[in-house]
């Protein structure tokens, strides 16, 4: 699929930030609008993230009209909202392939092009990498500048106030950008946010509005001088005041869609030194109605028609494992009162959207904050509640510290329902659910369970629940196998397996979702299969069993191999003195790029085939 660029005749003539410095001011408008539908368009027949980009065109467009980029480095925090640097840099034509197996990466990546100065996926970094960078520049003396793009949701964690104070505090010439959207994936929440959101609403600014319309209505000069002293108050009065407090100067707020303005304001600021702070207010999915009235729907989207009136209905299908999370959770809700369910800014991702409103006493989205979330969490559970969070792989690497130091070494009783383990798919490395399996399993007093089926997920959710010690239940992304879950819940017995099929010479350990693969596997094989279910502690009593009449064992897990499952075995296996060999299959030493999960299962040898020919290879 490829864009006709002769429908989009300025935006042809600005493949590169150095050709778009080439054009008029006065194209800059034109150059936008044609950017946005052309952003509008390759989404729409490719899938991607939408909703963002469409309101960071005006802005990206005078970033790199006013700055000297990549000389300059300009970070996008997260980047969702980077398809329009993409698009200004180079890559037009590859927009395409952006999220698929090759191609374009789905967040800014250094290796893909020079104008992507740091890698980025997950939130609240670009302040505390932008400042590093910024003190290399005064350290390198050529006068290259830092700018940094974070949205108002982004800006709720504590990372990014960790930066600012710092920042703040060393002086350097830095700019951060807020992009103010009133909106993250789930909706923002937090003192911070309410704080912005009361900008265009709070009764000082009320009050100057009214009575300046009222006084001064039929004096055209002095109600034009009214309207722009009535800006700047805005900008002086109630938002400037955290971040002076913290050693930036601020600007704003400023319209982020009017593209003249920004380029003003951005040519204004460049000179100036010291830590600075442009707020611009934008509108997440502008230009796109149905994207400005739901965002959060439309934040990612599959390939849809934009002349429809809502986004294709996906075919039928196996709920997916955050349904069968969501289910459990409000039926567990109804019956323990004192079930406190957590999460960070992941409500809809994590199944959660009925258990908010029907239980909204019982539920917390504390925003895009991992590390308060688990020991926030701690702190429920110290006193007597049932904390559940609610959390992906990749961000429960955020709170490890708070995972160990908090929960663990307490020994306290919080059930963590870890979404998106293993291969995510198009999101890429900074999403795969690689390292929760290594990283949970060194800690004292942790038990992890890793379920094949939507039934085992709601058995073992229920088992964690009820454990009175930390728990682990991990689960990946997208629809389950179609088992249907039992309304009953029952405790699993801790530290037991169950026997699949029996075969002879070959035992396949599975750990997870990957069951399907293992039995196909097992039936060339005539393998035996066992479903392991616990990570930790491990069954070495059927490991016991098998040793005595299997020369093979293959461990597979949808996770990083070192220090993984398998590693578990490798290790009973050798204190134990078995001779049994071992294949251990799983997740290689590397990071992994974006693709299918059927298609990375196949090339790292994780589906029935690949457990096959790793058999096949051990023997020949």
């Amino acid at each position: 699929m490829t864009l006709d660029i002769a429908h989009y005749p300025t935006l042809a003539l600005a493949d590169t930030p150095e050709q778009l410095k080439k054009l008029p001011k006065e194209k800059l408008q034109q150059l936008a609008a044609e950017l946005r539908q052309y952003l509008l368009t390759s989404v729409s027949q490719s899938s991607g993230h939408f909703a963002s980009g469409l309101g960071t065109v005006e802005l990206t467009v005078a970033l790199h009209y006013v700055y000297n980029t990549p000389f300059d480095r300009l970070l996008w925090d997260v980047g969702h909202q980077a398809y329009p640097h993409k698009i200004l840099t180079g890559r037009r034509e590859k927009m395409p392939t952006i999220r698929k197996k090759n191609g374009l990466h789905p967040f800014p990546w250094p290796g893909e092009s020079e104008y992507d100065t740091f890698a980025v996926g997950h939130s609240s970094t670009s302040i505390s990498a932008a400042l590093g960078m910024a003190v290399a520049a005064d350290k390198e003396g050529l006068g290259r500048k830092t700018v940094a793009v974070i949205g108002d949701g982004a800006i709720t964690a504590g990372m990014a106030f960790e930066a600012l104070n710092h920042g703040g505090d060393i002086g350097k010439d830095l700019l951060v950008v807020l992009n103010d959207n009133d909106m993250s994936i789930s909706e923002n929440v937090g003192a911070l946010n309410s704080h912005l959101a009361r900008l265009l609403t709070g009764n000082v600014f009320t009050s100057i509005r009214d009575r300046s319309k009222k006084l001064l209505s039929n004096v055209p000069p002095i109600k034009e001088f009214a309207s722009r002293a009535e800006e700047h108050i805005k900008g002086m009065v109630v938002p400037g005041t955290i971040f002076e407090e913290l050693g930036f100067s601020y600007i704003g707020p400023i319209d982020g869609h009017d593209v003249n303005g920004v380029v003003d304001t951005l040519a204004n600021m460049r000179n100036i030194k010291g830590p600075q702070i442009l707020h611009v207010v934008t509108q997440k999915g502008k230009g796109f109605e149905l994207a400005e009235q739901d965002p959060i729907k439309f934040h990612a989207v599959p390939k849809f028609d934009p002349t429809a009136q809502d986004l294709p209905k996906a075919p039928p299908s196996d709920p997916t494992f955050s349904a069968v999370f969501g289910d459990w959770l409000c039926d567990m809700a109804a019956k323990d009162k004192n079930l406190m369910a957590v999460t960070p800014a992941m409500r809809e991702g994590s199944g959660m959207v009925r258990f908010s409103q029907t239980y909204p006493e019982q539920y917390f989205d504390v925003a895009i904050a991992e590390q308060h979330a688990v020991t926030f969490a701690a702190g429920l559970a110290k006193e007597g509640l049932n904390a559940v969070v609610a959390i992906y792989s990749t961000f429960l690497q955020r709170a490890y510290d708070q995972l160990i130091h908090d929960v663990a070494l307490q020994d306290l009783p919080v059930l963590f329902a870890i979404d998106r383990a293993g291969l995510v798919g198009a999101d890429g490395p900074t999403h795969q659910g690689a390292f929760d399996i290594p990283f949970l399993r060194c800690i004292p007093n942790m038990v992890i369970m890793a379920p094949s089926d939507e039934n085992e997920c709601r058995q073992m959710l229920y088992t964690g629940h009820k454990l009175n010690k930390p728990a682990a239940v991990r689960y990946p992304r997208g629809s389950a196998t179609g088992v249907t879950p039992q309304d009953t819940m029952t405790c699993m017995d801790i530290g037991k397996s169950r026997v699949i099929q029996t075969g002879k010479k070959i035992a396949i350990l599975n750990f997870g979702i990957l069951l399907p693969f293992a039995e196909q596997a097992a039936q060339v094989l005539g393998a035996s299969v066992i479903d392991m279910r616990f990570v930790k502690p491990l069954d070495t009593e059927i490991i016991d069993t098998l040793a005595s009449d299997h020369e093979l064992f293959v461990s597979i897990e949808d996770g990083a191999i070192l220090g993984g499952a398998g590693s578990a075995v490798a290790e009973y296996l050798m204190s134990s003195k078995h001779n049994t060999k071992l294949i251990q299959l799983g997740l290689p030493d590397e990071f992994i790029m974006q693709g299918t999960q059927q298609e990375m299962y196949t090339e790292l040898g994780l589906d029935s085939q690949g457990i096959i020919n790793r058999v096949n290879a051990f023997y020949a």
